[in-house]
Parts: structure tokens; sequence; C-alpha cells
């Protein structure tokens, strides 16, 4: 049988496999096709990989291209290769008869190019790690999701994050700016894995609680949607153990392909912030090399 037309077999890692629809446009506004989206992850993987490492992803794909609707995946397919490294874990819910799941656990390129291949456009992870045996372990960072309720924007966001900067440094934690590739950002602050995530989820939500406030007329921590005209939500709730995040350096599944990047404090202060593209981010990692990789090196705990 002779191959696809638009298929390419390749070895990454020393594993074998092939790529199909490589000419398919899966952001049509920038013309960006799949060979264009399988080159970013190959390219961006020694930062990405760092932030995936040890915690189980969940995939959003695209097969037919952003201007379709995706669908969640959490679960690996059957014909997934034996060479991925799985963790299985319960589901969120009930204690009894909960279904298990098995979810990729990414390691090295050939794992990214793999998923890509299928249009998992957006990498989302836990605040949480698995042990060698697939243990949960500890959140090893605490983040807070800045959300803003039209006609606030990313600029609103940006005067939020300084708020929430100098509170988490009152506490002795630190905080790292990411514009989230959508509508707003996230702010992250790495911790030493020694307190459970009841503990960290608690203290994210009263810091919003706490910030409201204080700041009104800026920021709300009540996610009714309602209330969320012209101000910022602080959504502390991705702390929670069964929640996930969109992961530092993921592409996102919207108009252009935008990037969960990570950002400096000094661009939040400028005007004209915006989101940012793959090869933007491609350029900058060259340029400066991974701004968040501080947030591997966890050492401060949430005040009890």
């Amino acid at each position: 049988m002779s191959p696809e037309p638009d298929a390419q077999r390749i070895s990454v890692d020393g594993h074998e496999f092939t790529l199909k629809r490589l000419d398919k446009v899966l952001y049509p506004e920038a013309g960006t096709t799949k060979a264009q989206v399988l080159d970013y992850y190959a390219r961006i993987a020694p930062v990405l990989l760092p932030q995936l490492a040890d915690r189980p992803v969940t995939r959003i794909r695209w097969p037919d291209g952003v201007g379709s609707t995706p669908f969640y995946e959490k679960n690996l397919p059957k014909y997934a290769p034996s060479w991925l490294r799985t963790v299985t874990l319960p589901t969120p819910g009930s204690s009894r008869n909960r279904e298990t799941l098995a979810f990729p656990v990414l390691t090295k390129t050939a794992d990214l190019i793999w998923l890509a291949n299928l249009a998992a456009l957006e990498l989302h992870v836990p605040q949480w790690t698995v042990g060698p045996r697939g243990a949960v372990r500890n959140p090893t960072r605490l983040v807070i999701d800045l959300d803003p309720g039209p006609p606030a924007g990313l600029a609103e966001c940006a005067e939020a994050a300084l708020l929430i900067r100098d509170r988490l440094a009152e506490d002795g934690l630190t905080a790292f700016p990411v514009t989230s590739g959508s509508k707003g950002l996230q702010l992250y602050a790495p911790l030493d894995g020694s307190q459970p995530v009841e503990k960290v989820h608690g203290y994210a939500k009263r810091l919003a609680e706490s910030l409201e406030r204080s700041h009104p007329k800026l920021v709300v921590s009540n996610m009714t949607k309602a209330l969320r005209t012209g101000k910022v939500l602080l959504d502390w709730s991705q702390n929670n153990a069964a929640k996930t995040t969109i992961c530092p350096y993921s592409l996102r599944g919207r108009a252009r392909p935008w990037v969960a990047t990570p950002r400096t404090w000094d661009e939040l202060s400028e005007p004209g912030l915006r989101q940012l593209e793959s090869g933007e981010v491609l350029d900058r990692v060259a340029a400066d090399g991974d701004l968040a990789a501080d947030l591997l090196h966890g050492t401060a705990r949430v005040p009890a």
C-alpha cells in the first residue's frame, strides 16, 4: 500500500511514527498548518517539557482546526504508543466506584509531537505532580487565573496582577506572570511541595477575597458572571485538586496561534500589552531564555 500523499514517517527520540495531514490548516485566520504546529512544539520542547514534568496532561483537540468544535481528552486512546508514560488516576467525584483514567505524563519531544499530530493544541495540567509509581504528590505551585469581564481586558488584568504580586510578596511568595494566550493571564508562585492541596487552595481563596474587599472596583472573587462586568475575576479555584490550568508555553485553540507566554513584570507595566503568537515566543526564548525556569524550584510555603 502506498503512503498517503500528505504523510511523513519520522523518528524522534528513537521512536518512529507517522505524521498525517501536515498541510491541514489549523488556524485559518493566520494560515497556520499542522506542520507549523508540530514545528513549534518540537522547538519549544526544551522549555515546555520541564513545565509538564510529572504532571498528568489533559488535552483539548481541534482535528478540523480552531474554527470547529474541540473536545477534551483525559484518557489516552487505545492506539497510543507503548513508550508514552502513563499514570492511572481516579476521576473526581465520589470515593466509591470511581472510574480511573490513564493520563499521559510527557517526558520527551516525541511525546509532544505524537500528541500534536492529533491536533492536541492545548495542554492542561494540575498544580500537583505524581511520583515515579504514580502516587499523587502535593502541589508545587499556586496559581491565580485572571479572567477579565468585558469591557475589562488585558490591561486591567495586568493592574490586578501587580496587586496580587505585592500581596504574595508580603507572605514570602514570588509571583511569575504568564499571559494566557486567551483573554487574560495567570500568576504562578512556586512552592516547596510540603503542603497539601487543601491548604494551598484555601490560601488562594482567602487571597482573592481579601483583594476583592480592598479593590472592589477592579477585582471580584465570585465566579458569577453577572458580577464580573468590567472587573477581573481572580479565579482561585484552579488550585483545586480536580482542576487543571493551561501549561506555560502551550498553544491555545483561539483565532490565532497564541501561546500561554511567560512575561516579565516590566512588560506588564507597559502600555499595549497583548497576547503573543508561537513565532514570537520561539524568538523570545532564543533571545532571553526561559522566563519560567524559576517556577521549577520552589522553596516557599503558603502561610497558615
